[in-house]
């Protein structure tokens, strides 16, 4: 089932992603071409307050133009533990540091080309303190009722599959 690669071109080294095209050998001896995207893996978590409403964070995305809704989430640097990460990225995105972050799961959301792992956590014992936005991040958190939340997956105001993951997760957790 494997395939064996032979060669490798580097196309692009980007900030946030590497772009390669390897020739590989198929199980049955055939050559193929693989175009395939590095990325150092990112984090997101469901912060979850103690009355049981969720922070969103709403913004723009640039490759979907469109503002939509996410789960706070961000990328690893390099070697990064995915749980210092996601801390940092709770200040900065919410303007929250979680006292408790419980991994759900790691996943990859597009294996077919790129290399991407997320690790999603669930934030809970939330304490308030100041967003520390980068200088080139816009966005706005929204504090939302679970039910609500979940309602926007339903009628497709949440599109993003870190946030349906983590949203359903939470919910499967909450209920079972």
């Amino acid at each position: 089932m494997e395939e064996r690669t032979v060669k490798s071109k580097l196309i692009h080294r980007g900030k946030i992603l590497t772009l390669r095209v390897d020739e590989v050998i198929l199980p049955n001896g055939k050559r193929a071409t693989r175009e395939i995207v590095e990325h150092p893996g990112a984090v997101a978590a469901v912060p979850l307050l103690v009355d049981g409403k969720v922070i969103l964070v709403r913004q723009f995305r640039k490759p979907v133009e469109e503002v939509i809704y996410e789960i706070p989430a961000g990328r690893l640097e390099p070697k990064e533990d995915p749980r210092r990460c996601m801390e940092r990225e709770l200040e900065e995105e919410i303007g929250y540091r979680a006292r408790k972050l419980k991994k759900l799961l790691s996943y990859y959301p597009s294996p077919g080309f790129s290399a991407e792992i997320i690790h999603i956590f669930l934030a809970t014992d939330l304490d308030k303190r100041e967003q520390k936005l980068e200088k080139d991040e816009f966005l706005e958190p929204v504090t939302l009722e679970f039910e609500e939340a979940l309602r926007m997956i339903e009628d497709g105001r949440i599109k993003d599959s870190k946030t349906i993951i983590g949203l359903l997760l939470t919910e499967n957790l909450s209920s079972g």
